[in-house]
């Protein structure tokens, strides 16, 4: 959905700020980030940024497990671990081809149909991103559950941007079924980045239900793609969302918003100005800068 060269060409990114908020929505307003969370996001983002790189030998300084990716679909991404943090972490790469193109403009809403997951009757998701998460899903699975034999004290987090991001949300929904015995399934996250809406909103009531403050989908001011599949089509967000509504990126210019997922105060306020500037760059770092050493 990205396409990220000629979002980076089209102007400079940090003329992308948008007003201050000002606006109250039923849950209230929108209310900054601890430091603690911003370096959370940061931290994140550095292992979406990296899944551009063809090659990611240490993704952000810890260990490669996986280097996955399917020719047809041109789905890629790895999985690294982190020992230190004890977590395992699957990142799944945004558009960068015609075909990742196509991909994101199948836009019908299908049921989500994937190996050992079965969601609530009603919900659906996004047909060309189950359609690609399915041709990297039993690489993922296989290479986690062996990682699991040996790490079981490690959790799961999912991150990406773009279509990465809708991808590391169906991951992430897969995973948490698919690892049923795992002792830290509660604490399994997700973390998307400039992601399009992904699914309905029976989907997006099961993911808020499921993770709850451990999905994290954060938007840059007037990044237009996670607000270019309308609501009109059936699709919603999932939330919570974390608008960095200004620039520079900072806790203070990083609002937490309803956990409903489509807060009226936050991004969807801004009509989509499609693939914007800003989209190209997340928290000060430019996408696709690797952090593979």
């Amino acid at each position: 959905m990205d396409l990220i060269q000629d979002s980076m060409d089209s102007s400079n990114p940090a003329m992308s700020s948008t007003p201050p908020v000002t606006c109250t929505s039923e849950a209230g307003d929108p209310t900054p980030i601890s430091s603690e969370t911003f370096e959370e996001l940061v931290h994140f983002f550095k292992y979406a940024s990296s899944a551009y790189s063809p090659v990611c030998l240490r993704p952000n300084g810890n260990v490669l497990v996986l280097q996955f990716g399917n020719q047809l679909s041109d789905i890629q991404g790895f999985i690294a671990r982190d020992d230190h943090r004890k977590e395992l972490i699957v990142a799944l790469r945004g558009s960068a081809s015609i075909m990742d193109a196509l991909l994101d403009a199948n836009i019908l809403l299908v049921p989500f149909l994937t190996p050992g997951v079965k969601l609530p009757s009603g919900a659906r998701v996004h047909a060309g991103f189950l359609s690609a998460w399915n041709t990297v899903a039993l690489q993922i699975t296989a290479a986690l559950a062996a990682q699991r034999r040996l790490h079981p004290a490690h959790r799961l987090v999912t991150v990406g941007h773009s279509l990465g991001g809708a991808l590391a949300t169906l991951a992430a929904v897969s995973l948490l079924q698919i690892f049923p015995a795992s002792p830290l399934l509660d604490q399994t996250r997700t973390y998307s980045y400039g992601a399009p809406r992904t699914g309905n909103a029976v989907f997006a009531q099961y993911v808020n239900a499921e993770f709850g403050a451990r999905a994290f989908r954060v938007v840059h001011t007037n990044d237009g793609v996670p607000t270019m599949i309308p609501t009109a089509l059936g699709y919603r967000h999932h939330g919570i969302e974390y608008w960095q509504h200004v620039d520079p990126p900072s806790p203070s210019t990083t609002l937490r918003c309803a956990a409903s997922g489509e807060d009226p105060c936050c991004s969807a306020s801004i009509p989509s100005g499609g693939i914007t500037p800003a989209h190209a760059t997340y928290l000060g770092i430019i996408v696709p800068t690797p952090f593979c050493l």
